[in-house]
């Protein structure tokens, strides 16, 4: 199978879920997804407190290595099972997703260009850009809502972790992207761009 890799990436907010998921609802079973979140390092010999204190905006959060080795997998033609991470706990849970190989895959994650072994398995890298603003509204409501986390400790977390990391290393890693796009799947003519390319490629095929 002739797989091509799509790298989704952008700080958190930006839109990299609403692209992805179009995607994903546009080729169906052409496009199996990755996401970089649920490669969170495993932390059982914590208490929970301890890993509520955690720095989950840096690289050395996620198990990337991991993440890699299942990414060739599936090139190989290979099936992987994903970690899944649960956010009401801050570990990974004990299930897995089953993730198959297909024409196209999609990985997802705010940090994703920031790793060279990740990045050069990739053959297209699209980072999300959107307002710094529009961002933080959107993870508090996602944190709030979805997360069952508190305004405060959303706020408190984005101030010290999300922002600084978000400038350290999310920011500077765009610079490895082949296309901006800005607000992400609310782009409509950058999306259909994509679209037209990930087309191509599986009727190609």
């Amino acid at each position: 199978m002739d797989t091509m890799v799509i790298g989704i990436a952008g700080g958190t907010g930006s839109g990299k879920t609403t692209l992805t998921r179009r995607i994903v609802e546009r080729f169906g079973g052409h496009v199996s997804v990755l996401y970089h979140d649920n490669y969170y390092k495993s932390h059982d010999d914590m208490p929970y407190e301890a890993r509520c204190r955690l720095n989950y905006d840096h690289p050395d959060a996620f198990d990337t290595p991991r993440l890699v080795e299942d990414l060739k997998a599936l090139r190989r033609g290979e099936t992987v099972y994903s970690p899944v991470y649960d956010y009401t706990i801050h570990n990974r849970s004990r299930e897995t997703v089953e993730v198959r190989p297909t024409k196209v895959i999609l990985v997802e994650g705010i940090l994703i260009f920031a790793d060279k072994a990740l990045r050069d398995l990739m053959d297209i890298k699209i980072f999300v850009d959107t307002d710094a603003d529009v961002r933080i509204l959107r993870r508090i409501l996602r944190d709030v809502k979805e997360r069952g986390r508190s305004l405060d400790s959303v706020v408190t977390q984005y101030l010290t972790t999300v922002k600084p990391m978000h400038e350290q290393f999310v920011e500077p890693s765009k610079r490895n992207a082949d296309i901006v796009v800005l607000e992400g799947g609310h782009n409509l003519v950058a999306l259909d761009i994509i679209m037209e390319r990930i087309r191509s490629h599986i009727e190609g095929n």
